[in-house]
């Protein structure tokens, strides 16, 4: 694989977890972290530590590494009330699984309940039926052009911070 289209791929990483992230969110006014070489001899960076808020204090922090020997996803969302757990991306990601956590009344151990899915991964396929609807100008769910702009321009951002 080539050095550049290897730092795309690493690059990637950090890119869909603040996609993700503003997804959920919103914008990120606020961006600070850095993106350091720590394992691989290359020019480019083989992790990326992010810590990002939005205008309201809503907090992101994000970790992206090609230095993790095992595959993994892990995303947590934190509310008042409980917290949302999602893991695996399939294959050698583990299976998909959503992990909700509310907390009692009491406090104590949380109320948990847990989902996993074992089907088929549909998502690229849907993904780009909903890019080509909105090429043809029908609505689309997925991101659109100003999305892609601020996301890289958070991780431009975290770049410069090496």
């Amino acid at each position: 694989m080539s050095q550049n289209r290897a730092a795309a791929r690493r690059l990637t990483k950090g890119v869909h977890l603040i996609d993700l992230s503003r997804w959920f969110l919103g914008d990120f006014p606020h961006v600070q972290g850095f993106a350091p070489t720590y394992f691989w001899d290359m020019q480019v960076e083989d992790n990326a530590f992010m810590l990002l808020r939005t205008a309201t204090g809503q907090a992101a922090f994000l970790h992206a590494t090609w230095t993790e020997w095992k595959n993994m996803f892990s995303m947590e969302i934190y509310g008042r009330d409980g917290k949302l757990q999602i893991e695996g991306l399939g294959g050698s990601y583990g299976p998909e699984s959503l992990t909700c956590y509310k907390m009692l009344p009491q406090m104590g151990p949380p109320e948990t309940q847990r989902w996993e899915y074992h089907g088929d991964d549909e998502s690229w396929r849907l993904e780009f039926e909903h890019f080509v609807a909105a090429i043809n100008g029908r609505p689309s769910f997925g991101s659109a052009l100003e999305d892609a702009q601020a996301v890289m321009t958070v991780a431009q951002t975290i770049r410069t911070f090496r």
